[in-house]
């Protein structure tokens, strides 16, 4: 499955309405991130399942600011609608596989719980 542009009135509606979806924040400009396309290609190509989607921050800059991006690449995973990963810079072809591979094995019943601990502890102090 080739790569997904998101924008902001397909955001929400990408992340929320699949099990996984990975989003590569990039810029035409950023030398790192053409070099990180062939790979984030490649994932797509191997993982059908998992949606890749690509933000261009230069046309989607509000989408850009409201995902709190300071520098590009930098890619986020999602799982069932909840950001489980968010990292700054091109990664491996590996490294990649890795990603994917974790964020498919997590066990959402204790991820909710551990934000709704964090969410608890916030709001005591």
């Amino acid at each position: 499955m080739p790569t997904q542009t998101l924008t902001a009135q397909n955001f929400d509606d990408v992340v929320t309405g699949n099990d996984v979806v990975l989003v590569d924040f990039w810029a035409d400009w950023c030398g790192p991130c053409k070099q990180f396309a062939p790979t984030y290609e490649k994932s797509a190509e191997n993982h059908p399942e998992v949606v890749h989607g690509k933000v261009d921050t230069e046309a989607e800059q509000g989408l850009a600011a409201a995902a709190n991006i300071r520098s590009i690449p930098t890619i986020m995973a999602f799982r069932e609608g909840v950001l489980v990963f968010a990292q700054p810079g091109a990664l491996r072809p590996d490294a990649l596989e890795d990603l994917v591979s974790q964020v498919q094995a997590l066990d959402m019943d204790e991820v909710r719980k551990q934000i709704a601990e964090q969410q608890e502890q916030t709001q005591e102090s």
